[in-house]
């Protein structure tokens, strides 16, 4: 899941990209209503976290503007605590309305139960258990395991394999696996996906007779069962 996250205040929205981050989500981070407004019309994100009160183009005219186009859900933040703004902001579009200051575990829960009002009956666009083989995951529970024994997965190895999972029996190049799992134009000279694949194999792999996770020379990596 892909969030993007509209805050003006640098060090907050570091505190929850890194938190977000290490929930499992990929976020992209815009600090003012300018930027963000181009983000949110121009990419492609699952919910959008955005503070109401924003430099350039504040959150209430920056929802308008987006809910012209887009349905996305919105979970908006704001230091405001009068129920005329709590109203307007919900009259705008938002979907979900959080007073700062607030804690990080209930941004988490509101965002969690957004998504699953959301997408949960997407059955055939946003699946809640990926299977390949006898290779499980579960996205509702975090949990993964392969011939009935539980896969013991770092944040984002989990996140390594979901892509796997959704696109399995595609080749995919080791630059659009750094852009979805970590966020970030390749590097040439970094080697962190081949040491996170190297990892993952370690674990999804190497205990098991059939090897699922293949690479394809030259190109990148693949996930499919072969016979023979």
């Amino acid at each position: 899941m892909k969030i993007l996250l509209i805050e003006d205040e640098v060090k907050l929205a570091e505190y929850l990209r890194k938190g977000l981050g290490e929930a499992g989500y990929v976020v992209d981070v815009a600090h003012n209503g300018v930027d963000g407004l181009h983000l949110a019309l121009e990419g492609e994100h699952n919910l959008l976290v955005l503070d109401a009160m924003l430099p350039g183009i504040d959150g209430f005219s920056l929802l308008t503007a987006f809910r012209k186009s887009r349905q996305t859900p919105v979970l908006m933040l704001t230091a405001r605590v009068s129920v005329e703004d709590r109203v307007l902001g919900l009259q705008t579009g938002a979907d979900d309305y959080l007073v700062k200051p607030f804690a990080f575990s209930e941004l988490n829960a509101r965002i969690q139960v957004l998504l699953r009002r959301t997408y949960g009956a997407r059955d055939a666009a946003e699946p809640t258990q990926l299977r390949l083989a006898d290779l499980e995951l579960d996205l509702v529970r975090r949990k993964a395991s392969r011939g009935g024994q539980r896969l013991e997965l770092t944040v984002k190895e989990f996140l390594l394999l979901t892509l796997f999972l959704r696109r399995k029996g595609e080749v995919l190049s080791r630059t659009e696996i750094a852009e979805q799992v970590w966020d970030m134009h390749f590097d040439s000279e970094t080697n962190v996906v081949e040491v996170a694949i190297r990892r993952l194999r370690s674990k999804i792999d190497k205990p098991f007779d059939t090897v699922l996770l293949h690479t394809i020379r030259g190109m990148g990596y693949i996930m499919e069962e072969r016979n023979g």
